[in-house]
């Protein structure tokens, strides 16, 4: 059963999905279903021997395209509707042991074109107000499958933390004809302390107001409010600070650092939104190579969340670590 359930109390909706309790748990290699299927083996989602990229729809969707009418009847304060949306799947790699980190340059280039065709497309299908792209990396923030791939949600709503930056850019937009992401990356660059990785076009810093030890926004320098308005130079400088701080996270600790990587971009909705600044963030677990940050009661009961570390010191170690300019991304990729 598959269905939204209306929460009054913050005026956002639930997604309930209780089919998704049987899908796929961490299953051994030889029987992962995101593998290309080998003559005589374990048949696969992918239906083929070798792929470069694929997009194909979850067996175990969120929402979807047809959903049943709801279980329950609605009341006056619950309100219920179906779980239309879209929700894929995009696999990064054949390799089943690479990591967005390890993956080529031309690789990653490849991926950023998928996620503005699938933005596109499905952002312009009927009903469709928000197009989500994420990627959940490692054990540690509940991956099922370890299989390299990202997801994509296409909402029938805006989603409330969405909704949310964009009412506060629309604020600041309106009080001062300008973009909000835009006066922030100014801030950044004048404080300077908590960038830490910087492209031509895009640069990746630990924001003022991180609220995990080690939280990254990527962003463009310019505005852009969406992947639609990138261009192929926006595109590489993008591969090219990705991989850098992916590096990075992997040169922390020295293990292959997990995080939630989340893509924020304007809505689908019809609505204008020049006020709006695309950028991807970052949310890794740990705060030390043996300890991770939780959600506890201040952060889930609250929404009050609580970081134990300075950004500005969290920003240096990361600098010190990996790759220290894109040159460096690009000369390891030319020497591997």
């Amino acid at each position: 059963m598959s269905e939204l359930r209306w929460h009054p109390f913050l005026e956002e909706w639930v997604i309930t999905a209780t089919h998704r309790q049987d899908r796929t748990f961490l299953p051994p290699k030889d029987y992962c279903p995101l593998c290309p299927t080998k003559a005589g083996g374990f048949p696969t989602e992918v239906p083929r021997e070798n792929y470069d990229i694929v997009v194909f729809e979850n067996k175990f969707p969120s929402l979807q395209k047809n959903p049943p009418e709801p279980g329950v009847e609605a009341t006056p304060l619950s309100a219920v509707a179906p779980a239309y949306g879209i929700c894929e799947v995009v696999l990064y790699s054949p390799d089943h042991s690479g990591t967005l980190a390890t993956m080529p340059l031309a690789r990653i280039r490849n991926l950023i074109r998928v996620w503005q065709d699938r933005y596109e497309e499905l952002g312009a299908r009927e009903g469709i107000k928000y197009v989500f792209i994420f990627e959940n990396k490692g054990e540690a923030v509940g991956v099922t499958l370890h299989h390299p791939h990202g997801q994509i949600y296409a909402f029938p709503f805006i989603p409330p933390k969405i909704a949310k930056e964009l009412s506060a850019s629309q604020k600041f937009y309106a009080q001062q004809g300008k973009c909000l992401f835009c006066a922030t990356l100014d801030e950044e660059y004048k404080d300077g302390r908590r960038i830490v990785l910087e492209g031509n076009r895009f640069v990746a810093f630990i924001p003022f107001f991180a609220r995990y030890p080690y939280e990254v926004y990527l962003a463009p320098k310019k505005h852009l409010t969406s992947l639609g308005e990138m261009t192929a130079e926006d595109r590489l400088d993008l591969a090219l600070v990705l991989k850098g701080l992916l590096l990075k996270y992997d040169a922390l600790f020295n293990f292959s650092f997990p995080y939630l990587m989340v893509l924020h971009q304007a809505p689908t909705d019809g609505g204008s939104y020049p006020h709006y600044h695309l950028h991807f963030e970052f949310y890794p677990p740990h705060r030390t190579a043996e300890k991770l940050k939780y959600l506890a009661g201040c952060e889930a009961g609250a929404g009050n969340y609580i970081n134990d570390t300075m950004a500005e010191e969290k920003a240096a170690e990361l600098r010190a670590v990996g790759p220290q300019t894109i040159n460096e991304v690009d000369l390891c990729e030319q020497e591997g």
